[in-house]
């Protein structure tokens, strides 16, 4: 009997072990942290409110911004954005963000997918080509609600 809870608790220490392991072989990546931080910026935030220089809510530094229309390409996508990184989808949907946020030609913030992960959507109207680039010196004005889902809406003001 001894044997037994001695080999169960070796195995519960062995698999703790190899989680911490993998979890510190494998960290993290900073544009996913900066994502969920992002979106936890705009907490004393209402849920409808003009936001007029999105910057002040950015965690992280950053010099550019990329939107990518749905549909885009990944390999469009690492095109115009100028490298490749092992974070991306395809967007398949027009409900998708495909939001990239690079500082000095790096990726420091990376918002894909449908909405209820980062809890954020943008809406930057209609694409001239496939996708929409702003800097950090450009006013960034959005009109921001809140939907009873808890998701952020973002609409471009041009």
């Amino acid at each position: 009997m001894r044997k037994k809870s001695f080999i169960a608790i070796v195995s519960v220490f062995v698999v703790i072990l190899g989680l911490i392991m993998v979890k510190t072989l494998h960290p993290t990546p900073i544009w996913e942290i900066n994502a969920k931080q992002f979106n936890s910026s705009f907490n004393s935030v209402g849920v409808n409110a003009t936001i007029d220089d999105l910057s002040e809510f950015t965690t992280f530094e950053w010099d550019t911004l990329y939107s990518f229309a749905p549909y885009t390409p990944v390999e469009d996508v690492y095109q115009v954005v100028g490298y490749q990184w092992n974070k991306i989808n395809s967007t398949v949907s027009e409900g998708m963000n495909q939001i990239v946020f690079l500082k000095e030609g790096k990726v420091v913030c990376y918002i894909d997918g449908y909405p209820d992960e980062y809890k954020v959507f943008f809406e930057f109207g209609q694409y001239t080509g496939n996708h929409f680039k702003l800097t950090s010196s450009d006013k960034l004005v959005f009109h921001m609600m809140a939907t009873d889902g808890g998701i952020r809406k973002f609409d471009y003001v041009r």
